[in-house]
């Protein structure tokens, strides 16, 4: 499948459509764990609203074609790599932004003839069961109902009913990981921009096309449908077939978000288009496909337990650098990213006390921890306890006795960070949660990643420079708020018959067509 999914160019300006429309930019990405302690507030967000806003999608940079294809007003959109529920003040503060900034475009005369809305779709917000939909039900009223509405989405996230029926276009992701992110967009934008241009894209009714949605109760980590492997690989390849017939527009499918224990969190299919028995006929085949597949799914690598996968990483011959996925406490799925169970059990292996071998753990924030480390300075011995502020369910905080080897301060997401050497163990402490996705985000620390024994990392599948570097990798099924285990979490709040919760269900649920609201 290719990593860039783009249409274009543009069609030219029939007779009827718009040559400048005005178009909308907001709202508010982030996927959010309901089984972790953590809330995201406003430390979490980057905001940005004016030009910032335009200039952060590189397809709209200046003298681009969709760039000067219409008129671009910016609301506000907040963004924040994953994390536990939304503060519900912060929430309605950020929806309060965009619709504000809607209203007071309309006051002033300004009219929207689209609007792009930019969300995840796996938004958490305290005391709320579906961010997202009472997200777009917010922009809808204060659009009104003439202005067409093309969402951008992760494939994790879902697609409430609700969600549904307050935009015209919607489309999601097509890799996991998440290689087409920014061409997912530019695709939501050009079918927005490919509409209004139409023959239909003066007329409000007619330029909202048919919405062919089917829920499927399937509920699955990520880990187990990644789009490099199969059954989620042909699954996937399926989509551009689809959208590809008479009378489509777009097709989509949604893995949705395994984290969250709410009644949306299922997998759902939407394709959009004019003609209503090809959405309708897409729809439910795409469906279908996935319900058929479902017991299918596996992990995209090899898993263990954490000891499981440590034994074999240290065994005679095995293959160098070993990544290690440290998969409960993944921040990047919404884990807490202070759990401190895996160093806990790195610190007391008996094979690691010593010094010999490089195993790189990434990592634990703890603000305390590092302000300590950094006063002693490099290599000091500390003495410190570590972990455990935000979730300390699995464990504790960990004891971590050893020499200061590095102290970095100024990265943009994790602050100050500090690395303490234990026997074979160097720990990464950093004052604020940060994935560790990139090289160069060991380089800084003074490690070097490429000649380590083992690199372990939170996270689930391996991002594209952690797959690359890994000579042989496993998973390890360690526990956290985003633990593997989807059954051991307690999820009880789901949609009856969602598998593999329970096994007993017959199929997706019945297509809805539905257009415009």
């Amino acid at each position: 499948m290719p990593s860039e999914i783009r249409k274009g160019p543009l069609p030219a300006v029939a007779e009827g459509g718009l040559s400048a429309p005005r178009i909308g930019i907001g709202g508010i990405s982030i996927e959010s764990s309901t089984f972790s302690p953590h809330r995201s507030g406003r430390e979490a967000f980057t905001l940005r609203e004016g030009e910032s806003l335009v200039g952060y999608y590189d397809f709209l940079d200046e003298g681009a074609e969709l760039r000067e294809a219409a008129q671009w007003i910016p609301t506000l959109h907040g963004r924040s790599f994953p994390g536990g529920a939304v503060e519900r003040a912060f929430y309605e503060e950020m929806k309060q932004g965009i619709v504000a900034s809607i209203q007071d475009e309309v006051a002033t005369g300004g009219t929207f003839d689209g609007f792009f809305f930019d969300i995840h779709g796996a938004m958490s917000v305290e005391g709320m069961q579906d961010a997202e939909g009472d997200l777009a039900l917010a922009v809808r009223a204060a659009l009104g109902p003439d202005t067409l509405i093309s969402a951008s989405m992760d494939l994790h996230g879902n697609v409430s009913r609700t969600l549904l029926e307050s935009v015209d276009l919607i489309t999601c992701y097509r890799m996991a990981p998440h290689e087409d992110w920014m061409a997912t967009k530019q695709r939501a934008v050009f079918n927005l921009l490919e509409r209004l241009r139409s023959a239909t894209g003066a007329d409000p009714v007619a330029r909202r096309p048919f919405k062919a949605w089917t829920p499927v109760p399937v509920l699955l980590p990520g880990e187990k449908t990644s789009t490099r492997v199969e059954p989620a690989k042909t699954l996937y390849e399926k989509v551009p077939e689809i959208e590809a017939r008479e009378g489509v527009i777009d097709a989509a499918i949604w893995i949705g978000y395994a984290w969250a224990d709410e009644p949306r969190c299922m997998a759902y299919v939407v394709v959009t288009g004019d003609d209503e028995e090809a959405v309708r006929a897409g729809s439910a085949e795409l469906g279908q496909d996935f319900w058929d597949v479902r017991s299918d799914f596996v992990f995209v690598g090899p898993v263990d337990s954490l000891d499981g996968a440590l034994d074999t990483a240290l065994a005679p011959g095995a293959a160098r650098p070993y990544v290690i996925s440290d998969s409960g406490d993944n921040p990047t799925a919404g884990g807490a990213g202070d759990v401190s169970w895996t160093l806990a059990r790195l610190l007391e292996r008996g094979d690691l006390a010593q010094e010999g071998r490089v195993v790189i753990h990434a990592s634990v924030f703890d603000a305390t921890a590092v302000a300590k480390a950094s006063d002693a300075g490099v290599g000091a011995e500390v003495d410190l306890m570590v972990g455990a502020n935000v979730d300390a369910g699995p464990e504790g905080p960990a004891r971590l006795r050893g020499v200061v080897h590095s102290i970095v301060d100024g990265d943009a997401d994790a602050g100050r960070q500090v690395v303490v050497r234990a026997g074979s163990v160097f720990s990464i402490v950093t004052e604020r949660r940060k994935p560790f996705h990139h090289l160069d985000d060991f380089r800084m620390l003074e490690l070097d990643p490429e000649a380590a024994d083992i690199v372990i990392v939170k996270i689930g599948y391996l991002e594209p420079e952690l797959f690359n570097l890994a000579a042989e990798w496993t998973m390890a099924l360690t526990p956290g708020g985003v633990d593997q285990d989807l059954l051991r979490l307690g999820h009880h709040r789901l949609a009856e018959g969602v598998y593999p919760f329970d096994t007993t269900g017959s199929g997706p649920r019945p297509t809805l067509v539905t257009r415009g609201r």
